[in-house]
């Protein structure tokens, strides 16, 4: 199993960073441009069970996860997915006297042996430093915000 986790620090009460992480809109001006994110129901929705497609805009491919909130109470969501990856995504605010720390753990598994020789070779690098480009860019989203 691999394990991604990065933190940051954003000054920003947890509500207004659980709002950066579970607004669709808000969202969008943070995660990586070449993911694409669509409700599976009707309207979009972090609510436990609801259902995500995050789509990777790779040329001809587009590769897409399926994921469902598995837990969610105030200060936390996790995405469990399926797809050419399968595993949890983790994001936990946790409040502190000046603003919230926020962790976001990538916990996967990846079925197919040539597709985890390839991740492993060319993506797991990017992979990292793209989650940590994602969280510097929700903190400019969510600082902003106040």
């Amino acid at each position: 199993m691999g394990v991604f986790e990065q933190s940051i620090f954003i000054r920003a009460n947890a509500t207004t960073v659980e709002r950066c992480i579970c607004d669709r809109t808000l969202m969008h001006q943070w995660l990586n441009p070449a993911l694409r994110c669509e409700p599976m129901g009707e309207t979009w929705s972090t609510d436990l069970n609801s259902q995500t497609r995050f789509i990777i805009q790779v040329p001809l491919l587009q590769p897409s996860l399926i994921s469902t909130v598995v837990e969610r109470r105030p200060g936390l969501v996790v995405w469990a997915f399926t797809g050419f990856f399968s595993g949890q995504d983790r994001w936990e605010c946790i409040p502190t006297d000046a603003g919230t720390h926020l962790v976001n753990r990538f916990e996967f598994e990846i079925p197919n042996p040539l597709v985890a020789f390839g991740f492993n070779q060319f993506a797991a690098g990017w992979t990292k430093q793209d989650m940590e480009a994602q969280l510097q860019r929700l903190k400019q989203v969510a600082e902003r915000m106040g």
